[in-house]
């Protein structure tokens, strides 16, 4: 055979391998797209759109608690001198732990801690590593997730502002405010919430959406904090009454309304348990605006709106651990109970140890706190509405488990804050100047006036 012969020989074989090889080269080619999309149509698949929904509005709805919610509850509880004061703490905190939960705060609170994950998180998702609009938290996106807790995170050491108001120096508040999140709040969320392996976790507390993460939590702070803060000058002497219990009530209002994101929210999904945390946030805020004024009416003689506004924050605080565990009729009861004792600290206890919690943090949210979530023990049971208790629990466990997370809440956020506030204290001081606290902080930290005649 000739050289030009064997030539077109394989040549004409080269053509006809390749035309063989060409339908295993397309579906190589398909497998490696079908196999690249396969992670986002995965993700895709997890996601529930309507629990996604459900969550961004949630998340809003919290936002909307702390700005202008707590703020405007705060601002009207406070002389006119110091608005401004208790608006700009409220905005700034949340502005600047809404930097820290994404550098390190998500990190610390939701993820594994290693050979600390008892009682914090690790590092694996500094500044969110890792986490991509592909990645999925239960049925919902992971940013999703990442943004609903950081609301939590902000509200949390907002609420302890009111507790030492119209005397403490704006930079000392959101020092302190950074340090407590960080050594307090992050490993109480992570105690509480991250999962296996975490104490409280482990333990079997419930906790539905905050009652010893948040509430407990703000209320002990702030009481560490008005005592170490020291009391206002002239308090026991001067009028130091709300100057606007307009603003109270329309804050109250706010915080009533966005609560729903707080505990329905906590569900995480659109489903049956957000619709019972969402009838019982209002039940149980009912059963305690009703409470309380008829306590007042029995005690002073009149209701008063301060009392009604006051029986709104206690309902809600009280039924944040619980709204996922009781039913509307316990969570009524619970309302109740919860103004009752919320009433005798503001007015019994506060005045009888002389401490200034300016807007009652520890009066309302500790004690509130501390009747919620032992109470979900209590009203959890099948008998009394709720939902029940995990296979081998009865009552009686539950609320000693109930018992010992309020215990290690007290003690962590107590001891932790004390140290902090100290440091606070040798770094930039607690304490404004005397004379900057008689003209009123609006003027002497921030140089404006809410209101000009």
């Amino acid at each position: 055979m000739s050289s030009n012969s064997i030539i077109n020989t394989l040549t004409r074989v080269g053509i006809a391998a390749i035309g063989l090889l060409a339908p295993v080269a397309a579906f190589a080619q398909e497998a490696t797209e079908t196999a690249t999309e396969a992670a986002p149509a995965a993700a895709e698949a997890a996601i529930n759109s309507g629990d996604t929904a459900w969550m961004l509005t949630s998340t809003v709805l919290v936002l909307f608690m702390i700005l202008p919610g707590l703020a405007l509850f705060y601002g009207g509880l406070v002389r006119s001198k110091n608005m401004l004061s208790v608006l700009m703490q409220c905005l700034v905190v949340s502005a600047a732990i809404m930097i820290v939960w994404v550098v390190y705060g998500y990190s610390l609170a939701f993820s594994n801690g290693g050979g600390l994950n008892t009682f914090v998180g690790g590092f694996e998702k500094l500044f969110l590593a890792g986490v991509t609009p592909d990645s999925v938290s239960g049925s919902i996106p992971e940013y999703v997730f990442i943004a609903f807790q950081m609301t939590f995170a902000c509200i949390t050491p907002a609420l302890i502002v009111g507790a030492f108001a119209e005397r403490i120096k704006f930079s000392a508040v959101v020092l302190f405010c950074i340090l407590w999140v960080t050594f307090v709040y992050f490993p109480m969320a992570h105690m509480v919430w991250s999962g296996d392996g975490a104490l409280m976790w482990d333990w079997g507390a419930i906790d539905f959406a905050g009652g010893t993460v948040v509430h407990i939590n703000a209320g002990v702070a702030g009481l560490v904090g008005a005592l170490m803060v020291g009391k206002r000058t002239g308090f026991g002497k001067d009028m130091m009454a709300p100057h606007s219990m307009t603003l109270t009530m329309v804050g109250a209002s706010m915080l009533w309304v966005g609560w729903y994101g707080f505990n329905a929210g906590s569900a995480a999904a659109a489903n049956g348990v957000a619709g019972l945390a969402m009838i019982n946030t209002f039940t149980a805020t009912a059963g305690a605006v009703v409470a309380w004024c008829v306590i007042e009416t029995v005690a002073r003689g009149k209701a008063s709106m301060l009392g009604a506004a006051s029986g709104v924050i206690a309902g809600l605080v009280a039924v944040t651990p619980a709204a996922g565990a009781v039913g509307p009729i316990g969570a009524i009861v619970l309302g109740a109970i919860a103004s009752g004792l919320c009433y005798f600290f503001v007015s019994v206890v506060k005045n009888k140890f002389g401490y200034d919690d300016t807007a009652d943090v520890f009066g309302v949210h500790g004690v509130g706190g501390i009747v919620g979530a032992i109470g979900s023990g209590i009203f959890a049971a099948t008998s009394l509405g709720g939902v029940g208790y995990a296979e081998g629990i009865t009552m009686g466990v539950q609320v000693w488990i109930q018992i010992k997370s309020v215990i290690v809440t007290i003690l962590w956020c107590g001891i932790g804050s004390a140290i902090l506030y100290k440091i606070v204290d040798m770094i930039v001081g607690l304490r404004v100047a005397v004379e900057a606290e008689r003209e009123g902080l609006d003027l002497s930290s921030h140089g404006e006036a809410a209101y000009h005649s």
